[in-house]
């Protein structure tokens, strides 16, 4: 059987910078053009907002989650009608409060192991896995293997119980570390902690949320928004096998490579995405203005960049418009094909609309 595996104490030694200029060069200047455009962006928290609930549906569905954007947004138009998917959709809900929750403490105090207890704690929260100490820090061994099977036939077991915080305390401590290259220290921190796997249930989606909240609180980007599961999802079975290859045979060079590699593409994507959605605002602001002739024309916008997929009660809700206008102003939208219904009203059901080109885009 596989003995609990020792994890190297961090800064590591064997980092071999001269392989990775290229590589450190290109990650880079694609992270400042992606920084530049959310920049640029007046408030990308509204812009983004359905990229983060993405982001949030794709690191849930690497775990098992199967509900999909779009599923997410009608269910939060319409939370009273009942869906198969309810419980993985809680869990992609709970991600997004995580992060809110950690943007939130950062505005006060750097990243610590306390807050990514809380993390964990809003993670797990009434969802699969709230009976795994929900919020600490494992005392017992987990492992990694097929679903049923024991730890006899365990992929990788994970460090002894007793070696736990002596880990988290070093990744801790390097996570503050002023290392040579941020990227190629957040491709360490990141393996480090799915090797430490810290929690009995959660630790992929842990260790993902951090990935943009370093980039935050290292100023490599003005706003918490690096969505990198979506090239992760894509590319999962190499996810895994660089990730075990530093566990069974010390390859922590070609992890590094494979990161940096994910951080390029994705922040290609991440760019083609925020700069299609900030021409999208541009364009709909002057169609709305044109269409309603309202004073509440970007408290429009704003609402249906926030949420694609709502209903009028939400809509009256969330842009604070009185009810008379913003009902009037809905039937203009919907007329001038900027929305359209996905679902009927009733006596009592409010009618659910999708601002579809928005969806589009986010993908």
């Amino acid at each position: 059987m596989k003995q609990p595996f020792v994890p190297q104490n961090l800064p590591l030694a064997s980092i071999d910078w001269v392989r990775f200029i290229s590589l450190i060069g290109q990650a880079n200047a694609e992270i400042a053009r992606y920084d530049g455009i959310l920049r640029g962006i007046n408030n990308p928290g509204i812009l983004l907002s359905p990229l983060t609930t993405r982001e949030a549906v794709l690191s849930s569905k690497i775990e098992g989650a199967q509900a999909s954007l779009e599923e997410v947004l009608q269910y939060e138009a319409s939370p009273d009608v009942k869906i198969k998917k309810y419980d993985d959709i809680q869990e992609i809900i709970n991600y997004r409060k995580a992060m809110r929750f950690a943007v939130q403490w950062m505005n006060k105090k750097p990243i610590t192991l306390n807050l990514i207890k809380q993390m964990h704690a809003i993670l797990l929260d009434s969802v699969r896995g709230k009976d795994k100490a929900c919020g600490n820090f494992r005392t017992t061994q987990n492992y990694i293997a097929k679903a049923g099977d024991p730890i006899e036939k365990a992929a990788y077991i994970p460090p002894a119980p007793d070696k736990v915080m002596h880990a988290l305390y070093n990744f801790e401590k390097y996570f503050h570390h002023d290392e040579k290259d941020r990227l190629v220290q957040l491709a360490v921190l990141h393996a480090q902690f799915e090797i430490i796997h810290p929690f009995l249930d959660g630790n992929g989606r842990i260790g993902r949320l951090l990935i943009p909240l370093f980039l935050f609180e290292k100023s490599v980007l003005n706003s918490p928004m690096f969505y990198i599961s979506e090239y992760l999802e894509d590319n999962r079975a190499e996810y895994y096998v660089r990730l075990r290859a530093i566990s069974d045979e010390n390859k922590w060079n070609d992890w590094i490579e494979f990161f940096l590699k994910a951080v390029i593409e994705q922040a290609k994507t991440n760019s083609a995405k925020a700069k299609a959605i900030l021409a999208l605002y541009n364009t709909k602001k002057i169609r709305i203005t044109e269409l309603t002739h309202s004073r509440y024309a970007i408290k429009i916008l704003d609402t249906i960049f926030t949420r694609p997929i709502f209903n009028s009660a939400d809509f009256i809700k969330t842009s604070n418009i009185p009810r008379a206008s913003a009902l009037r102003l809905l039937a203009q939208l919907k007329k001038g094909t900027v929305i359209e219904t996905v679902k009927p009203g009733g006596p009592r059901r409010a009618e659910v609309f999708a601002f579809t080109k928005l969806l589009r885009i986010v993908g």
